[in-house]
C-alpha cells in the first residue's frame, strides 16, 4: 500500500500496524532516507558546543518553570490581559473547541488560516470548527500536504515526512491540479501561491506556542515558513493554544531553550523566524490582529504534574529529537502509533491523555536502548518513564495513570516481568542478546545511560488541576478580577 493512500490507525492496533509497516518497502525508505539526514545534521550542528552543559541549564530551566507552574501560570495570565491578550482556560481539548468555536462566531468568522500546532491536533480541532461550519486550512507546508491527503501528521515537527517527492507530487496533482513533476521549487511554489489568498481572505488565524513567557506576557512562534507570522499577524483575530505546560519563567530563559531545540529538531543554528507576540494591534500600527487570545489547554497534564516521576513528561520542548533517533520510530514511522505524538515522546504522553488501557503497547515499543534519553534537550529520562509506564500497565505501579492496571494474560505479565529481570542483569542480557542476534532478533546490545538524571522537583501542594477548573469556570482569584 502507497504511503500516500488514506488509512485509519490505532493505538489498540499497534502490534498489526507496525507489522504492515515494517513489510511496506516504500514507508521504510522514506523514514530511513530522512532520520539519517537529521540524525547527521544535529550530530554537526553541535560538534562545536559543550551540548552536556546547554542540556544541563535547558533541562533546570524547565525544572524550575515546572516546580513553579502553578504560580507562573498566574502570572502568565496577568501580564498577558495587561498587554491586552484574552486569557481563557479549557479543562480538556472538547473545551477548548468550544471556546475557539465560540470566539470564531462572535466574530462571524467563515475561514480559519492554521499554523502549525501540535495542540490543536491533539484537540481535534479543524473537525470540530467544520462541524460548526467554519473552514479550517493549515498553511504549514507539510500540514498542508496531509491535510490535502486527508492523514494526520507522521513527525510532530516535519508532518509530511512520511511522503517522498513523487507522492507529494501526486497529492498536488490530484488534490490541486499542478503538474506532475519532481521539482521540489515548483511545488513549493505553487502550494505558496495558493496559501497567500487563503490568508487575506482568512477572518481568524490560529497558532501554536513554543515558549509562554509569564515574566512579559509574551508568546513566542518558531518556524521556517512565514505561515506562522502570517497567521499571527493578517487575520484580524489570532487565537494561541497551548498546553499548560509550555510556560517558562523568564524572558532570558527562552535563547538557550531556543538553541536547543532548533539544532535538536532540524540540525539548524536558528530558525528563518522567531516570533514575539505580546499584544494585538496598537494604535498607530499598520498591522497586527485586532484581538489575541490565549487558549490554555490542560488535557491531563494537571495529573502529570502530580506524580514527582511522571512530571519529566511535562519537559518537553517538542523538538522530535528522540524519535529521530529511536530505532522503533525510523523503522515503523509516526502513523504507527494511532496517536497524535508518535515516536518515545509519545510513548510517555499519550498514555496519561487517552488512558492506558487504549495505549498499553506504547510503552512497550521500545527496545530500552536508551538512545531517546541520550539525546532529549531537556534530559527526559525517557526509558525510566517508559518502564514505569509498563508497570502501571500491568498493576504494578502507583496507580497514577488513566486506565493503570489493564488486566494481562499470565503469558504477558511472565513475559515482562522476564525482560524486567533480564534488563537489569547486565551479564544474562550480554547473553540473551547473543542468542537473540543469531536469530536475527533486534535487540539492543548494553543498556543506556538514563538513570543518572534524577533532580525532577516535587509536585506543588496546591491542586494544578483544581486551579485550571477554577479558571476554565471564570471564578475570581483573591483579587476578584473577572477571569476569561
Amino acid at each position: 500500500m502507497s504511503a500516500s493512500e488514506v488509512q485509519t490507525f490505532t493505538p489498540r492496533e499497534f502490534h498489526r500496524q507496525a507489522h504492515d509497516a515494517l513489510g511496506n518497502p516504500q514507508i521504510r525508505a522514506n523514514f530511513r532516507k530522512a532520520m539519517d539526514g537529521l540524525m547527521a545534521k544535529r550530530r554537526d550542528v553541535f560538534s562545536d558546543w559543550d551540548l552536556e552543559t546547554l542540556r544541563e541549564l535547558g533541562a533546570n530551566i524547565r525544572l524550575r518553570a515546572l516546580a513553579k507552574l502553578p504560580d507562573l501560570l498566574e502570572r502568565l495570565e496577568a501580564n498577558c490581559q495587561a498587554n491586552g491578550i484574552q486569557v481563557h482556560w479549557a479543562e480538556n481539548g472538547d473545551e477548548a473547541c468550544r471556546i475557539i468555536r465560540g470566539i470564531c462566531e462572535r466574530h462571524g468568522a467563515k475561514a480559519v488560516i492554521k499554523g502549525k500546532s501540535m495542540v490543536s491536533e491533539e484537540m481535534h480541532l479543524n473537525a470540530h470548527l467544520e462541524a460548526a461550519g467554519i473552514e479550517a486550512l493549515e498553511s504549514d507546508l507539510g500540514e498542508y500536504l496531509v491535510q490535502l491527503n486527508e492523514q494526520t501528521p507522521s513527525h510532530i515537527i516535519m508532518p509530511a515526512i512520511h511522503l517522498n517527492t513523487d507522492e507529494i507530487s501526486d497529492i498536488m496533482h490530484t488534490r490541486t491540479g499542478t503538474e506532475r513533476t519532481r521539482d521540489v521549487d515548483y511545488m513549493t511554489a505553487a502550494a505558496r501561491a495558493q496559501l497567500r489568498e487563503r490568508f487575506m481572505a482568512a477572518d481568524v488565524g490560529v497558532s501554536g506556542v513554543n515558549f509562554a513567557v509569564a515574566e512579559t506576557g509574551t508568546l513566542c512562534l518558531v518556524e521556517n515558513e512565514g505561515n506562522g507570522r502570517m497567521t499571527t499577524a493578517v487575520p484580524p483575530v489570532h487565537i494561541a493554544v497551548t498546553g499548560i505546560e509550555k510556560v517558562v519563567e523568564h524572558l532570558r530563559d527562552v535563547p538557550p531553550l531556543y538553541a536547543l531545540l532548533t539544532r535538536s529538531a532540524t540540525g539548524q543554528h536558528v530558525t528563518t523566524y522567531f516570533n514575539m507576540i505580546s499584544s494585538p494591534r496598537k494604535p498607530g500600527e499598520h498591522d497586527g490582529p485586532n484581538e489575541v487570545h490565549l487558549v490554555l489547554v490542560d488535557s491531563g497534564r494537571s495529573n502529570i504534574y502530580q506524580d514527582d516521576e511522571l512530571l519529566d513528561t511535562l519537559r518537553c520542548i517538542r523538538c522530535g529529537a528522540c524519535m529521530n533517533h529511536c530505532p522503533v520510530y525510523t523503522r515503523v514511522g509516526g502513523h504507527t502509533y494511532g496517536t497524535t505524538y508518535p515516536g518515545p515522546i509519545g510513548s510517555i504522553l499519550m498514555p496519561h491523555m487517552m488512558g492506558l488501557e487504549a495505549t498499553k503497547d506504547l510503552p512497550t515499543a521500545s527496545s530500552l536502548c536508551g538512545a531517546c534519553g541520550e539525546v532529549c534537550p531537556v534530559k527526559i529520562p525517557i526509558p525510566d518513564l517508559l518502564v514505569r509506564l509498563r508497570r502501571e500497565a500491568v498493576g504494578e505501579g502507583r496507580g497514577n495513570v488513566p486506565g493503570a492496571g489493564v488486566k494481562r494474560t499470565k503469558k504477558e505479565v511472565a513475559a515482562w516481568k522476564g525482560f524486567q529481570w533480564l534488563a537489569t542483569h547486565p551479564g544474562a542480557w550480554r547473553s540473551s542478546t547473543a542468542i537473540a542476534g543469531k536469530l536475527q532478533a533486534l535487540m539492543p546490545s548494553k543498556l543506556g545511560p538514563w538513570t543518572e538524571y534524577r533532580t525532577a522537583p516535587k509536585p506543588a501542594k496546591v491542586s494544578l488541576h483544581a486551579m485550571v477548573k477554577r479558571h476554565q469556570a471564570g471564578k475570581s482569584d483573591e483579587d476578584g478580577g473577572k477571569r476569561s
